[in-house]
């Protein structure tokens, strides 16, 4: 399948998917610590020791990444030139595992990550495979995992492994057995 029917929802929205590099380390950084800012702002910590903390904790994550997830594809998501999420996914026999998806706070709730996800799923029920992710249960996205059809599959404590058959994209995620 060509990249462009694999992608087809993102184009339409203007994204481009296309592989890091060691120059997109300080967006990446600075893309993770978005992610973090409010779970940081109860503590009483000051700017420099909540920015020594973050980037010590997306060194150690990225480290993770790379060490769990060899096959992985690190992608940076840009929209006009402009760098604005990630996207790390690796294709399993079994099923597409998407490490994790990012975008910056202002290009959320846009569609970009909803058009990033079901080209996603139909990648993968085009070959008959579902498609996982964990997911904080306080994550805002968490509702739109729901609504594409993704269930929990397993209670990780603060995430839930979520899960969605190899269905299309726009079906309810249910398989439907004849009556």
């Amino acid at each position: 399948m060509a990249a462009v029917e694999i992608f087809r929802r993102a184009l339409a929205a203007e994204l481009v998917l296309r592989p890091e590099t060691d120059a997109d380390i300080p967006f990446l950084g600075a893309l993770y610590a978005s992610t973090r800012m409010e779970e940081l702002a109860v503590t009483a910590w000051s700017e420099a020791q909540k920015a020594a903390f973050l980037d010590m904790q997306f060194q150690a994550q990225r480290a993770h990444y790379r060490r769990h997830y060899p096959e992985a594809d690190w992608l940076v998501v840009e929209r006009g030139g402009e760098r604005i999420g990630r996207l790390y996914l690796e294709r399993w026999p079994s099923q597409h595992r998407i490490i994790d998806i990012a975008l910056r706070p202002e290009h959320c709730g846009k569609g970009f990550g909803t058009a990033l996800l079901n080209d996603l799923i139909d990648e993968a029920a085009a070959v008959g495979k579902a498609v996982s992710i964990h997911v904080e249960k306080n994550n805002p996205a968490y509702r739109l995992y729901l609504r594409l059809g993704f269930e929990v599959v397993e209670d990780k404590g603060v995430y839930d492994l979520m899960a969605r058959p190899g269905l299309p994209a726009g079906t309810d995620g249910q398989l439907k057995t004849a009556s």
